[in-house]
């Protein structure tokens, strides 16, 4: 009997599966914690309200981080950095330093040292252990990964991720969950070493399997074409999904629409009448379609989850809560994309 702990790391939350084969999924332990970001983002807000400078070592991790670490900054404290976790805020790391962020591998005196990682095992045996849970026999997990661009903007060049995936790999979506992660994606390598080697994602991948996760919408994507979309706290993904393949990918800021906008975007988005350049002028990651096939008949089956679904309510959408916990259907994709289904 295998245990996993999938791990869902998304900006305001990490969501968390910690499976039992032998159980039924309902009665597997279920967690939906504050992220890292956001935790070690409150160590460091604190650190500067003691006015105290800082020194980031340890992980490149997400880049929520960042916007506690400028506001330092702005306070006017000193802040330093190892390389390896300067790349949490930036992927030139000499355009990093003129923003006044030295490189120092050791922690310089009169600087508090802040280690940065998208998983903290110590914290994470403290955890389980209060809740009488033994350590997992595997740790999947999950994050977004914009991949490592330096000179250019990560959104287009997370969008040559995507057309790479779409035009090369066969848009299969159970292929997005890694044994060994793309060199380029550097923070879901970083992480995997973390969990000791297990498999990895991007949180976009893992939200398409989350949500066909359920039979029943893994059945109707075989039959019509059905759009799929995630509505994350910081930001939201939506796939174009017909056979078991993506056919169609839009990546936008959570924050930079609000209903009516994210329901006209994706009506030309089913259409592939919505382009790259639209998304990106906008403020979003872009929009890539390919080859959209006559027999999807539109994919107007529109299935909604993630925090902040609320957005489409009102809308012709169905709300699915893939195991039971629409949370944590970024774990539930993670199971999907490692052959164990929901048995139903």
């Amino acid at each position: 009997m295998t245990t996993t702990l999938c791990l869902d790391i998304g900006s305001g939350t990490q969501d968390v599966l910690y499976h039992y084969p032998d159980r039924e999924i309902e009665n597997c332990p279920k967690f939906v914690l504050p992220s890292p970001a956001l935790r070690i983002g409150k160590r460091i807000a604190a650190l500067r309200e003691q006015g105290r400078n800082i020194w980031l070592h340890g992980r490149n991790m997400g880049g929520g981080v960042t916007r506690f670490v400028r506001a330092n900054q702005k306070a006017g404290l000193a802040v330093a950095a190892t390389r390896s976790a300067a790349f949490t805020m930036a992927d030139d790391l000499s355009a990093l330093e003129l923003t006044g962020i030295p490189l120092v591998e050791e922690c310089p005196a009169g600087y508090e040292p802040v280690r940065l990682t998208d998983f903290d095992e110590t914290w994470w045996r403290t955890l389980l252990a209060a809740a009488d849970l033994p350590w997992p026999d595997r740790i999947a997990a999950c994050a977004q990964d914009h991949g490592f661009h330096p000179g250019q903007s990560n959104r287009m060049g997370r969008f040559k991720l995507w057309r790479a995936f779409l035009a090369e790999g066969g848009g299969r979506p159970e292929s997005l969950v890694y044994d060994t992660p793309p060199a380029m994606l550097t923070r879901l390598t970083d992480l995997q070493d973390e969990i000791g080697g297990g498999p990895v994602a991007d949180t976009g991948a893992a939200a398409v399997l989350g949500a066909l996760y359920v039979d029943e919408i893994a059945a109707h994507g075989r039959e019509t074409g059905i759009t799929l979309v995630n509505i994350g706290n910081s930001h939201l993904i939506a796939f174009l999904l017909y056979k078991d393949r993506i056919h169609g990918v839009y990546e936008q800021h959570t924050g930079c629409v609000d209903g009516a906008k994210l329901w006209a975007d994706l009506a030309k988005f089913r259409c592939g009448c919505l382009s790259f350049e639209q998304v990106f002028e906008d403020k979003g990651h872009g929009c890539l379609t390919l080859g959209l096939p006559d027999g999807a008949a539109g994919f107007a089956p529109t299935y909604v989850i993630g925090p902040r679904r609320g957005m489409l309510e009102g809308y012709d959408v169905s709300f699915p809560a893939p195991g039971g916990d629409m949370m944590l259907a970024g774990c539930f994709g993670l199971l999907k994309g490692l052959g164990i289904s929901s048995g139903r």
